[in-house]
């Protein structure tokens, strides 16, 4: 949780961090960071982390992806939640055909190839700068955040649609049907309270995915524009010339590992401190 904090405040204070640091993430400095062979030089005083193949600071960089992958991993998470939550409260409470149907969608998504599809859809968005659905959607973090929501949504839907199956025989909820209440005011008044502990836990394990699924896609050229610092592509430039620049690959390499294993160990510990029955 403290490695946590700290990207989250790298994040909000990436532009303070690079003033101080005197790059910016775009800034070339190809006279000095550049040698006879248009090879980059690695890290020294003036770049901690070296410089990479367009002579740009790989620290600042790196300082400036900490927010495109905080702002996928967040936002992508909150869609998926907010829909999986909804609608496994829907088909788990009311059963029948609206179970089916929902269960049956949920299972046709998971079902799909998600990094085919995603390569295709961020391809057919890319390939105008006016997007795709109208130029609503259009090429970058945003259509990152929705491919990640779409595919990650029956993950939530499901967990929710189990425990609201058990919860819907529960005596508290008899004694609200008792008084009248009606079956939305049970599902979002009684129900949904007691989801609170597995949505968190579970959605603190799906950040993490959603990170590494933006790093898919910038490593393959299809996630967020050049322009924009991210750490997969930081690793997928480097790794045409990691073997005279180790750094372009090590530096991102690592800190998206950290990130990925401080979210897992997060949520592993919220798991076990909110879970009663587990043994602590």
């Amino acid at each position: 949780m403290g490695f946590i904090v700290l990207l989250v405040l790298v994040a909000l204070f990436a532009g303070p961090l690079a003033s101080l640091i005197g790059h910016g993430p775009n800034e070339l400095f190809q006279n000095d960071m550049l040698d006879d062979f248009g090879l980059p030089k690695g890290p020294n005083g003036d770049f901690l982390f070296g410089a990479d193949a367009s002579g740009r600071d790989v620290l600042v960089r790196m300082i400036y992806g900490t927010r495109v992958s905080l702002k996928v991993g967040l936002f992508a998470t909150l869609v998926a939640v907010g829909i999986g939550v909804v609608l496994g409260l829907l088909a788990g409470y009311l059963g029948g055909i609206v179970d089916t149907i929902l269960s049956r969608i949920a299972e046709i998504i998971l079902s799909l190839p998600i990094l085919l599809f995603a390569i295709g859809i961020v391809t057919a968005c890319g390939a105008s700068k006016e997007g795709c659905a109208r130029g609503y959607v259009k090429p970058g973090v945003t259509l990152v955040v929705l491919i990640s929501a779409f595919f990650t949504w029956p993950v939530m839907y499901r967990i929710v649609r189990g425990v609201v199956l058990s919860l819907r025989e529960r005596e508290f909820v008899d004694a609200a049907r008792s008084v009248g209440a009606g079956p939305f005011t049970i599902m979002f008044r009684e129900i949904l309270p007691n989801l609170i502990s597995p949505v968190i836990v579970y959605a603190s394990l799906m950040v993490p995915q959603a990170i590494l699924f933006e790093a898919y896609l910038s490593f393959l050229g299809l996630g967020v524009p050049d322009s924009i610092p991210s750490w997969g592509r930081m690793i997928s430039d480097g790794s045409a010339i990691y073997d005279v620049a180790w750094w372009l690959i090590v530096f991102p390499g690592i800190i998206l590992l950290l990130t990925v294993l401080a979210f897992n160990l997060l949520g592993d510990g919220l798991r076990d401190a909110l879970d009663p029955k587990s043994d602590r």
